[in-house]
């Protein structure tokens, strides 16, 4: 079955442009069933597979011979798993130099590693990122009339916020796979996260990293787990993983590289701090990240329902393409996140239940030093606005935050 995906709209938009399309993303997040989906469309479109040894060697042994096969006639060239090709860049331009056809590819990592050879693709590539289901694609396949509801309206009935909570609370617990979300049974979800889990380590860290102490990485995963939103000691980090200073940093870049986890660093007004304060790593899809900590439980029954919600907001946010940063003071006063707006931060705190709108003198100090047009405080359903010295701080439900990121 196939979901609507948000990008779908962006491809076709340049379907009629010259520069080859590139869709990057996680492994199992919907890239092959999107540009399947796209190919079936249109006519005299050929899709080929480069997890096909055959048509891999032909591609990289003899081009002449896979454009006579596979490009003679046709207007349109999908290219699935181009990341297996480890020249691939220097033999696409090639035939986007020499051949009217418009091509798209796919990679499940990020542009440099899903295009060998990026160098030779400079103006010639538009690069687009797919991740798993954001909140409102996965709304859209399991509620479409609630999450017009969402963007239609700032404030919901008793009912309709409870949906939404129940809604919620599963996707912080499994996440926005496809092939997870269109799992009825919890059990089923499970196995098919699992396998997602070992499939990355088989395919992505074997296959294109050639790690052999993958149990290293693993062991990595499952302490960044244990740790969501909180700030990284490399030293402690290393030691639990057993990596060197060294290793571990290659082994945290394949993990954003391979858009599993993203890096943020503290927010301050000189850049050039931020490049020697800790960082925090936020994974980009909760199911992935409850794999990892091996926990399912429901969001009502765990300890950790703080750090869900936080990487949700985090997830959400990388899925809009949206930089951010969080903010720390030397006393230890913390903003969860901040992003710059039309050259303006806005400040978001992640809360549960609130009764009444309230700030944390942490947030009160960051407008106070910021001065931000407004500021976002995340909740379990409370709506409220107030003017604190000139600065519109909004107490918004936290399943509400995908439409207002739209509105900006």
């Amino acid at each position: 079955m196939y979901i609507q995906r948000t990008l779908e709209g962006t491809i076709l938009k340049y379907l009629r442009t010259r520069e080859i399309i590139a869709v990057v993303g996680p492994r199992q997040c919907g890239k092959t069933t999107l540009l399947r989906h796209i190919h079936a469309q249109l006519e005299n479109a050929q899709y080929v597979d480069f997890e096909q040894r055959d048509k891999l060697e032909l591609f990289e042994s003899d081009l002449q011979t896979f454009i006579k096969l596979y490009l003679k006639g046709k207007d349109y060239l999908f290219i699935d798993e181009f990341q297996y090709a480890r020249q691939g860049g220097k033999r696409l331009k090639e035939i986007f130099d020499h051949q009217r056809i418009k091509i798209l590819v796919t990679g499940s990592s990020s542009s440099d590693l899903a295009i060998e050879g990026i160098q030779f693709l400079v103006g010639r590539v538009f690069v687009f990122r797919l991740y798993p289901l954001s909140f409102s694609e996965f709304l859209s396949y399991r509620d479409n009339v609630l999450l017009e509801e969402v963007f239609r309206q700032r404030v919901h009935s008793a009912p309709v916020a409870r949906q939404l909570n129940a809604y919620l609370d599963e996707y912080l617990v499994y996440g926005g796979y496809p092939r997870v979300v269109l799992s009825d049974e919890e059990e089923e979800k499970q196995l098919v996260l699992r396998n997602i889990y070992d499939t990355y380590f088989l395919k992505d860290i074997k296959t294109l990293f050639q790690l052999a102490a993958d149990h290293k990485l693993s062991r990595l995963i499952q302490s960044l787990a244990l740790q969501v939103g909180g700030l990284v000691n490399y030293n402690e980090l290393g030691t639990l993983a057993g990596l060197t200073y060294h290793d571990l940093k290659v082994h945290l870049n394949i993990l954003c590289k391979t858009f599993i986890t993203r890096e943020t660093r503290p927010y301050y007004s000189n850049p050039r701090l931020e490049l020697v304060k800790s960082p925090k790593f936020y994974f980009v899809d909760n199911g992935f990240r409850n794999t990892a900590a091996r926990n399912f439980q429901p969001v009502g029954e765990r300890s950790d329902a703080g750090a869900l919600r936080e990487n949700f907001v985090a997830s959400e946010l990388i899925k809009s393409e949206r930089d951010f940063n969080f903010w720390r003071t030397k006393s230890k006063a913390e903003v969860d996140f901040v992003f710059q707006h039309q050259g303006r931060v806005l400040p978001i705190e992640t809360k549960s239940k609130l009764d009444q709108p309230k700030m944390t003198r942490a947030f009160h100090s960051f407008v106070d030093k910021y001065a931000p047009r407004e500021g976002w405080i995340l909740n379990e359903g409370l709506f409220a606005t107030k003017q604190v010295k000139g600065t519109s701080i909004h107490w918004l439900p936290i399943y509400h935050l995908a439409a207002r990121l739209n509105e900006l």
